[in-house]
C-alpha cells in the first residue's frame, strides 16, 4: 500500500469513478469522424425547451454573482406545482448529488445499503464512498424484487434505493409492490425512491412518490431536470421528503451547488408542459421506431418505460459497440451493470433512430462475418 493509500478513507480507496457516455468530442478526437450522434445518456434529443433557453439568455449578464445558495424561487415553484411545502426540498447539482447526500447523512461505515441488481451504478458508488456494507439482490425479469429487498434488511441497514422506473433496464414497479414494500420497511431505513424518468410512465399502475411521503415519513423522492426537462447540461436535481430528513440532508448541502442558470432554466421549464407532452411523445414514436427495428433484426430487449431501451446483441457486445462507434453512433455498453449481452440506446429523433438501427445492423453483421 502506498503512502497516499495508507491516509485514503478506506471507502474511497478502491473505488473506480463513474463511466458516463462517451462525449461526441472524444470520439471526434479518437476516430477523426464527425457527424457523431450520442444515444448513450438518456439526454431528450429535442435540446432544452424554448422558455428555458429565454431565461438562460437573459441571465448571462448576472454571473459575476452567486447564485441564490437557497434556491428559494425554484423550491416555491415546485412546492406549488406538486403540492408539498418547500421545506421538504433539497436542490442538488443533478440527483446525484443529493443520492450522495443521502449516504453521507444516513449511512456510517460498516452500515448496510440495500440494492437491486442491474440498478444505476451511482448508488453502489455513493455506498462505497462511505464504506457501506452493500447487498445487491438479485432481480426478477431485470427488475426489482421488492419482496426479496425487503428481506435483505436487517437492522444493520440504513438505506434502500429504488430506481422506478429502473437504469439501464427501463423496468418499472407498480403501486401494490412498492406500498406492501414500504410497508414492511422499519423506521431505522431511508428508502430512496428515484423517479428520474417518471414523466415517461404512463402505466395505470404506476405510482407517484410524492403521494407516499405524508404516509411513509422514511421515503425520499428524487427527480431530475436532466431528462425530459432537457437540461442535462445544467445540472439540475432534488429531493422531497419529509421536513426532518430535509433539515438534516441540507446540512451538508453545498450552499451553491446549483448555479444562477440551472435555477432559472428549471424553473422556466417547469412552466413549458408543452415542451414535456411533445418530448413524450416523441419519445413514444422513437421507441416504438426502435423495438420494431430490433424485431425486424431478431433481437430481443427489455420492454422499457424511460427514454431508453436496453436490446440484447450477444456475447460480442463490445465489439458491436465499437463497431458502432466507427460509424458515428455512440450507444451505451452495459457489461459494468451485469448485462454483458446487452447494449443500452436512447431514444433519439427519428433519423437519428434509424442510423442507430442501420449501424447496429451493419455492426452485427461485421460480427457475424456475413
Amino acid at each position: 500500500m502506498s503512502a497516499l493509500d495508507a491516509i485514503t478513507a478506506a471507502g474511497v480507496r478502491g473505488l473506480q469513478p463513474y463511466q458516463p457516455g462517451k462525449p461526441v468530442e472524444t470520439l471526434e478526437r479518437e476516430l477523426g469522424i464527425s457527424e457523431i450522434i450520442k444515444l448513450a445518456s438518456n439526454e431528450n434529443p429535442k435540446g432544452p425547451g424554448i422558455l428555458a433557453c429565454k431565461a438562460v439568455r437573459e441571465l448571462a449578464d448576472g454571473l459575476a454573482r452567486y447564485p441564490d445558495g437557497s434556491g428559494h424561487r425554484l423550491k416555491a415553484v415546485l412546492a406549488e406545482r406538486f403540492g408539498v411545502n418547500a421545506r421538504q426540498i433539497t436542490l442538488g447539482n443533478g440527483s446525484n448529488d443529493v443520492l450522495e447526500l443521502v449516504t453521507r447523512c444516513f449511512v456510517e461505515p460498516g452500515q448496510g445499503v440495500v440494492v437491486s441488481d442491474h440498478a444505476f451504478a451511482v448508488y453502489t458508488l455513493a455506498a462505497r464512498s462511505v464504506n457501506a456494507n452493500i447487498c445487491s439482490v438479485p432481480a426478477v425479469d431485470f427488475g426489482h424484487d421488492l419482496e426479496a429487498m425487503s428481506l435483505a434488511i436487517n437492522p444493520n441497514t440504513r438505506v434502500i434505493f429504488i430506481a422506478n422506473p429502473n437504469n439501464p433496464t427501463g423496468t418499472y414497479v407498480g403501486r401494490s409492490q412498492l406500498l406492501a414494500f414500504l410497508e414492511r420497511v422499519p423506521q431505522h431505513v431511508i428508502t430512496v425512491l428515484d423517479e428520474a424518468y417518471f414523466e415517461y410512465v404512463a402505466e395505470p399502475d404506476y405510482p407517484n412518490g410524492l403521494d407516499l411521503i405524508e404516509q411513509f415519513p422514511g421515503l425520499v423522492v428524487m427527480r431530475t431536470f436532466s431528462k425530459v426537462y432537457g437540461l442535462a447540461g445544467l445540472r439540475v436535481g432534488y429531493a422531497v421528503a419529509s421536513e426532518p430528513i430535509t433539515e438534516v440532508l441540507n446540512r451538508v448541502r453545498q450552499p451553491f451547488n446549483v448555479n444562477t442558470l440551472g435555477l432559472a432554466a428549471a424553473e422556466a421549464a417547469l412552466d413549458d408542459q408543452a415542451y414535456v407532452r411533445e418530448s413524450v411523445a416523441e419519445n413514444e414514436q422513437g421507441y416504438a421506431q426502435l423495438c420494431a427495428g430490433f424485431e425486424k433484426l431478431g433481437l430481443r430487449w427489455i420492454p422499457s418505460y424511460g427514454n431508453f431501451v436496453c436490446v440484447e446483441v450477444g456475447p460480442g457486445s463490445q465489439g458491436v459497440y465499437e463497431a458502432m462507434l466507427h460509424q458515428g453512433v455512440i450507444v451505451r455498453p452495459v457489461a459494468n451493470y451485469r448485462l454483458p449481452e446487452h447494449l443500452r440506446i436512447t431514444v433519439g429523433l427519428a433519423t437519428e433512430n434509424q442510423r442507430a438501427l442501420c449501424a447496429l445492423e451493419h455492426a452485427l453483421e461485421k460480427q457475424t462475418g456475413l
